[in-house]
């Protein structure tokens, strides 16, 4: 009778599979001389090498996955309405530290707003705080190149406070997002938001994103959950993504570069419902309703000048002129005219930048870089 067979002697009779080579045991290594983790560590190590002979790259986060449009080319982090004069002032560049006031009139955003920023390679922080005494802070810290934490606060007057803690490690060739807003876990049920996220290159153009919300604010009652997709594909020269959320939307955006100063924007909404109406027995029915939106802008960059136009489906046209008039001082021109609500916006804006000293003042015109070597062609004082 044959002895009796130890565990690393069963890999002698575990035939290989096709396209993994069998591993070779090592005498003191239990994950080694074990079959069953031999081939998992094969597998695991044949998918890493076929990923890396791809040639993947990190597909940025999910909250940038459509930024080309929404946040470069579209209005909607530059219009304003009414007259706004923002002082800013830098004190040092490494690290920067920079201080700004805000005066508005006659616009949604408060009177006055102050605000400071200190940041450097690994730390960014930035605080505001206005006249209604509504404060407002973000911290930002990378923990190494793939590791990035942030922590967002605010407490407002007659709104309710709102703490949120968010942490991304990115990839090689993927990011992963976690997310938690007010979150309580002091009770017996979990209270607030958990989102979580996680952004995959498949090649080296596409990349493909899953996302899970978790929302729970009442207490006692049931949390809602849904799923949402995404999808970029990134041409360099131009860029399209695609996002099917948990709510019934479904977003499609498309960016082009149309030349080294100019840039396009496309972007088209649909959005899934349903709405209680009454039938001819007066009985509550519910009927299902879409809502459409499309928007194409285009963003110019002139010597002196950014210039940035858009127009929807529903008839509403805005604009944003941002003018240089001289390298620390610059003009802000904000329209917005909607057809269907007969209705028509303007803003005033002007940006006055000073130094902190005679280093940052000669940077701020064009004198110096940040190293605080001479610019070429540039004239000397």
């Amino acid at each position: 009778m044959d002895p009796q067979l130890t565990l690393g002697d069963l890999s002698k009779n575990i035939s290989p599979l096709a396209g993994f080579s069998p591993a070779v045991p090592k005498p003191d290594g239990f994950w080694s001389s074990n079959p069953i983790f031999s081939f998992v560590n094969n597998v695991s190590t044949t998918i890493s090498n076929h990923r890396s002979s791809l040639d993947l790259v990190n597909p940025g986060t999910m909250e940038n996955i459509n930024k080309e449009v929404t946040r470069d080319v579209f209005l909607n982090q530059y219009a304003f309405t009414g007259l706004r004069a923002e002082l800013n002032k830098m004190f040092s560049v490494s690290p920067v530290f920079q201080t700004s006031h805000s005066f508005s009139i006659g616009g949604q955003t408060p009177p006055y707003s102050f605000v400071s920023m200190v940041a450097n390679d690994k730390v960014f922080m930035q605080g505001s705080v206005d006249n209604d005494l509504s404060l407002s802070g973000r911290f930002h810290y990378n923990w190494d190149k793939h590791i990035l934490s942030k922590t967002t606060v605010q407490f407002s007057k007659d709104q309710p406070s709102m703490v949120q803690m968010e942490l991304d490690y990115l990839g090689n060739d993927f990011s992963l997002n976690l997310k938690s807003l007010n979150p309580n876990f002091i009770g017996s049920e979990f209270q607030g938001v958990l989102v979580g996220s996680i952004l995959q290159s498949i090649t080296s153009k596409l990349s493909l994103g899953l996302e899970t919300v978790y929302s729970s604010m009442q207490p006692g009652m049931p949390g809602d959950a849904a799923i949402s997709f995404y999808s970029r594909y990134d041409a360099k020269d131009w860029i399209a993504s695609a996002q099917l959320q948990g709510s019934g939307a479904l977003i499609g955006s498309f960016w082009r570069k149309v030349s080294d100063k100019v840039e396009a924007g496309l972007e088209t909404s649909i959005q899934a419902g349903v709405q209680p109406v009454l039938n001819e027995m007066m009985q509550p029915v519910y009927q299902t309703v879409i809502d459409a939106t499309t928007t194409i802008g285009a963003k110019y960059e002139f010597r002196q000048s950014i210039y940035r136009g858009q127009i929807d489906s529903n008839g509403k046209i805005g604009c944003f002129l941002e003018h240089r008039v001289l390298p620390t001082a610059g003009l802000l021109v904000s329209a917005e005219l909607d057809q269907a609500k007969n209705t028509a916006k303007i803003g005033l804006g002007l940006q006055l930048e000073f130094a902190g000293s005679e280093e940052i003042m000669m940077m701020q015109n064009g004198l110096i870089d940040a190293n605080g070597n001479p610019v070429p062609g540039a004239q000397q004082l």
